[in-house]
């Protein structure tokens, strides 16, 4: 069974409520059908009703079953409107401003929905950038306790099913942290590990990147990497970890014994942890363009709700994966 139609059986054990607010979107109502006749969440679809009926005919689709809500006509309205107010005043929210906000901003509206438990999680993206996604996310809901910092992370499921966890791997962070420092890699690894124990399996082996494995190249940043993983193997001794070691030397057994002897990670990495948003994104879209990966994300990881972040070159099956595990984030934080 194929990583993605896993997570999807796990969602529809304890089906939860996901917002996908870009309902003028054709992925997202091909998406909102899928998951509904795989019963794999309940929907709710921001917007005018009339509206969303007429796209789902014209592209002959059942979406009878989907919720929808029209911030035009709710009940509900002035209840966001002062969660929003209370939740932003000390950074200058006003009554009028969140009104004009939530009339007017769909993702706002769902953000709002999921911090007044109207529903589990939020799905957004296809077309909106990473920054407007995520931002009201953060403003709004913030970290879960005890959370240092928020990171976005992928999961990637590759063909080569000898590799990572039958080929499956998180990459992090590749949607929101543009430059971390060593101490915020290092934070980002450990939420790694949970995020891919939650969604993978019990064993993460991290590798922190580099393009220099164990000193093989000088320079500042290379410097940033192998702090990171001093500071992780520290803070957070549990882990299977290592760096600063070259992709070939985390992926590949018989390079890792060459480049990195002793190595915990021994080549087996199934967590990778990159320098900067650019290796990251970088990183990710080649094994998936190039290597033949499904690639789901950019998922937050260390935020108190789940919502998750698309590729605004998503396909409607990206929506759909991207949901299911949305969901399972739902049901591990309840």
């Amino acid at each position: 069974m194929a990583y993605i139609d896993q997570i999807k059986e796990r969602a529809k054990i304890d089906k939860k409520t996901i917002v996908l607010p870009e309902s003028n979107d054709k992925r997202t109502l091909l998406a909102a059908a899928e998951i509904i006749r795989e019963g794999i969440a309940n929907i709710i679809m921001i917007g005018n009703a009339e509206k969303i009926h007429d796209g789902a005919g014209w592209l002959e689709i059942d979406l009878d079953d989907v919720t929808i809500i029209d911030p035009e006509t709710t009940d509900k309205m002035d209840t966001y409107i002062n969660l929003l107010y209370e939740t932003r005043k000390a950074k200058g929210m006003t009554i009028e401003k969140a009104t004009e906000i939530l009339h007017k901003d769909y993702l706002t509206f769902g953000i709002m929905m999921v911090k007044n438990n109207d529903a589990d999680g939020m799905v957004a993206g296809a077309c909106h950038s990473t920054a407007d996604t995520l931002r009201p996310a953060l403003q709004i809901l913030k970290t879960a306790p005890g959370v240092k910092l928020v990171s976005a992370f992928f999961i990637v499921d590759t063909v080569f099913k000898d590799m990572g966890d039958n080929g499956a791997f998180i990459f992090a962070d590749c949607g929101l942290n543009q430059d971390p420092n060593s101490e915020e890699l290092a934070y980002i690894a450990e939420s790694s590990s949970r995020s891919f124990k939650s969604l993978i399996g019990p064993k993460p082996v991290i590798a922190m990147l580099s393009h220099s494995t164990k000193g093989s190249a000088k320079h500042a940043l290379v410097d940033k990497v192998a702090e990171a993983t001093k500071i992780a193997q520290e803070k957070f001794p549990h882990l299977v970890i290592d760096g600063e070691l070259q992709t070939d030397a985390a992926l590949v057994p018989s390079v890792a014994k060459n480049k990195a002897p002793g190595s915990p990670v021994g080549g087996k990495a199934n967590v990778l942890i990159f320098p900067n948003l650019d290796a990251g994104n970088i990183g990710y879209k080649l094994v998936q363009r190039l290597g033949g990966a499904e690639a789901y994300g950019p998922m937050l990881q260390g935020i108190a709700k789940p919502v998750n972040d698309l590729s605004r070159g998503c396909s409607w099956q990206d929506i759909v994966g991207v949901v299911a595990l949305t969901a399972v984030q739902a049901q591990i934080s309840q």
